[in-house]
């Protein structure tokens, strides 16, 4: 095997592709070795003691010395859903009210535990008919925990949207549906959202199989304005002359 020469601080790229054919997650390593130019061994005292996270690291020499120092980096290569432009799920509502709306997404090339199922060439889109030929799925899952299939959560574009959001949507996901004909999923979520003031933001929600695929699907939040808490009246008592009505404000929070 014919090495690579590099000189003393000199960097070295190492390429790596990846180009999936299935909605499944692959896992490579990529492996280092170093050795001296002129064969000789980096001398070690101890080399018939090699405690047990060095030799994995290291190749020694029948002399004793340490001949090659390895670099192992652990790849793993997980294919998304191809982007396309996909009409965002809206989730609207007036401000100090709360709303609960169930959003649809279909995930394609879902890759069986067992077996390898092609991916689909078409991203996943929101669609509100139901396909036909279902089986229903009893279990469901619960955002990034301890889940068997799918995991799940909401991204924001920036820290300032996610601590204005995060606090004001809650997400829960309720259904999964397969069609047997298409091997197409379906996920049903129950979207909660309770907004404070008027706020327009975008989301995108990220399911991912616990195969390996990940598929993006965009949300957006709209709150509009408040309904008007009351009308007060002011009857003028005369030109010039000061009118005066009282009114109670109450706190929501001490």
């Amino acid at each position: 095997i014919t090495g690579t020469r590099l000189a003393p601080k000199e960097k070295m790229d190492i390429p790596v592709l990846f180009a999936p054919d299935t909605m499944k997650m692959h896992e490579a390593a990529v492996v280092i070795h170093v050795m001296r130019e002129n064969g000789e061994n980096w001398p070690y005292e101890d080399s018939a003691e090699l405690n047990k996270d060095l030799k994995s690291s290291v190749t020694v020499a029948e002399n004793g010395g340490i001949q090659g120092i390895l670099w192992i980096y652990p790849v793993h290569g997980i294919p998304e859903a191809p982007q396309q432009k996909l009409v965002p799920a809206v989730v609207r509502c007036r401000a100090r009210q709360r709303v609960e709306r169930r959003v649809e997404v279909l995930l394609t090339g879902v890759v069986p535990a067992a077996t390898a199922m092609p991916a689909a060439r078409n991203s996943a889109m929101f669609n509100t008919n139901k396909p036909t030929n279902i089986q229903e799925e009893v279990e469901v899952t619960d955002g990034f925990s301890t889940t068997v299939e799918f995991l799940y959560e909401l991204q924001y574009q920036s820290n300032e949207i996610k601590s204005q959001l995060e606090s004001l949507v809650g997400m829960h996901l309720i259904q999964r549906e397969w069609d047997t004909e298409s091997g197409i999923v379906t996920l049903i979520f129950n979207i909660v959202f309770a907004p404070n003031k008027p706020m327009r933001n975008e989301a995108t929600l990220v399911v991912q199989c616990a195969t390996g695929g990940v598929w993006k699907f965009p949300m957006l939040f709209i709150a509009t304005e408040p309904e008007v808490d009351d009308v007060i009246n002011i009857e003028a008592v005369g030109l010039n002359k000061e009118s005066i009505v009282g009114f109670k404000l109450t706190s929501q929070t001490r």
